[in-house]
């Protein structure tokens, strides 16, 4: 298990599916989520942690991976709403989503 998803923070619940939430920074391209959060709960955001907000890294906003550079993979392409982003893995650890499709409705 990747060591940014097992410290993920411990106040956020679990999803119906069972997997619990990583951080965006675990995901591979081609994988997909829904933005849980960003930072963690009970402390202060910092200002990296404002502008992913400002970004539109919102509770609910499905995301996708695209590409990741190699080697290394950093920095990588997500894909959040219609728009295309490109992150370094220490910027998307502070993002935290939930693994999976988006749900239909």
């Amino acid at each position: 298990m990747d060591s940014v998803a097992a410290a993920r923070p411990a106040d956020l619940a679990e999803p119906e599916s069972g997997s619990g939430p990583l951080s965006l920074s675990a995901l591979r391209p081609g994988d997909h989520g829904t933005v849980l959060s960003v930072g963690s709960p009970g402390r202060t955001l910092t200002a990296l942690e404002r502008r992913l907000l400002e970004l539109g890294f919102a509770n609910g906003e499905h995301i996708e991976v695209i590409a990741e550079a190699r080697p290394g993979r950093d920095p990588f392409v997500v894909r959040l709403g219609a728009t295309a982003l490109a992150l370094r893995r220490r910027e998307a650890e502070s993002v935290w989503v939930f693994p999976g499709p988006p749900a239909r409705t």
